[in-house]
């Protein structure tokens, strides 16, 4: 088979090599483990893979040789249209464990499965009826079609401003309802979403720029970069989701109706405090059974030490007090000022700054206490620490010492 090694073939092709196996072990661990959004990161890799193929085997010589020519041209390799909708479903999968693409989400996949049907018909009529490039975008690969381009990068990006949005309400859900935001957060993910947006734009942008001479004789090495940044864009995703934590995520069953319930109680916490505030009459006494359910939460944390577990999350408290979560997040807010993150972190530093004192704990890192009191990542503990005392830890332990 014809390939002419050559720094811009080898580079895709060690990318295409390993974004391949990664996406073969994404699908064997979705088997093993059945984690749907495993699959569905398989999937996303292989479409990837199967996306720098023609850039990467154009350079080792196949466009300008037969019949390699013909296998570029009636072979559809980018299916980009299935990019945005299998993005979105993963990042809805990772934060719901058991969430499932069914019924009307099909219908996202259908302009993907259009093209593929109509690329894969035009390739047949040519080879069977025309035998030539009869259908071809003026004898070019039509996956390059400036059509097909634009419509695919509305599509990305399109289905990308929904991941994001879905990622940031999910964002904030979790300081409100875990006891580990931070872990939670997946911070790679949402650096991936927004370098995948930034790199989506660049296909446009290069067609604009072919209006100009200089850089239409760049027409082949210009794109060859934006295969490379798209090679390692999806390297990194690939790497990061594979080597992931999600176990703590799987209590969570995210749903964007769940932020509604919290941020609605916590409006009308607002609502109420102005009206009191602005009222002429003596303001109400605070409500009884919230006052009592505080109390019962104080009482429960310091009695059980709930905040030493790394994966609390408020759904398991209130079932321990036996309320509902929009409820115990509400006293939380308006008792204590702080949102459930916050709250069981002031107890972890606390704790933390409260065994520095004891003997047992007088050899122990001050790394391994907090982890002992219940953070599970030094950066998570360092901010904390500083956002409850003014001092970084370090600080805090010299001073101590004097």
């Amino acid at each position: 088979m014809l390939f002419e090694f050559g720094l811009q073939s080898c580079l895709l092709l060690i990318f295409f090599f390993h974004i391949l196996v990664y996406s073969f072990l994404f699908f064997k661990r979705s088997l093993n483990q059945d984690n749907y959004a495993d699959r569905l990161v398989g999937w996303f890799l292989l479409i990837a893979a199967l996306l720098i193929v023609p850039f990467m085997v154009g350079f080792a010589g196949w466009y300008d040789n037969q019949p390699y020519r013909d296998v570029l041209f009636f072979v559809p390799f980018v299916h980009s249209l299935f990019i945005g909708p299998l993005l979105y479903f993963y990042t809805r999968s990772i934060f719901n464990y058991s969430f499932r693409i069914k019924g009307m989400d099909w219908l996202h996949f259908l302009p993907g499965f259009m093209y593929l049907m109509a690329t894969i018909g035009t390739s047949l009529i040519d080879i069977l009826y025309y035998k030539g490039y009869h259908f071809t975008n003026e004898g070019e690969d039509a996956d390059f079609a400036d059509w097909y381009t634009l419509l695919s990068t509305f599509s990305v990006l399109a289905y990308l401003f929904l991941a994001i949005r879905y990622y940031n309400q999910y964002k904030r859900y979790t300081a409100m309802a875990t006891s580990f935001a931070d872990q939670a957060s997946l911070k790679w993910l949402r650096n991936f979403l927004y370098a995948f947006a930034l790199l989506s734009v660049l296909p446009v942008v290069r067609l604009i720029l072919a209006n100009f001479e200089f850089f239409e004789r760049m027409r082949y090495f210009g794109p060859w970069y934006y295969y490379l940044g798209f090679a390692i864009v999806v390297y990194y995703i690939a790497i990061n989701a594979f080597h992931a934590v999600y176990l703590p995520l799987h209590k969570l069953q995210f749903y964007p109706s769940l932020l509604s319930g919290f941020e609605e109680e916590k409006t009308l916490a607002i609502v109420e405090t102005r009206e009191e505030n602005n009222s002429i009459a003596s303001p109400a006494k605070p409500d009884a059974k919230m006052i009592g359910l505080g109390n019962e939460l104080v009482a429960l944390m310091e009695k059980e030490t709930l905040f030493e577990r790394s994966d609390l999350t408020l759904s398991e408290v209130a079932k321990k007090l036996g309320t509902n979560q929009v409820l115990l997040s509400r006293v939380v807010n308006q008792q204590f000022g702080l949102n459930f993150n916050d709250y069981i972190n002031k107890y972890r530093v606390n704790a933390v700054i409260e065994r520095l004192s004891l003997p047992a704990f007088k050899n122990q890192t001050l790394l391994a206490i907090a982890f002992d009191a219940g953070f599970n990542s030094k950066a998570t503990f360092n901010r904390s620490f500083k956002k409850f005392t003014g001092k970084t830890p370090k600080d805090y332990l010299d001073l101590c010492e004097k």
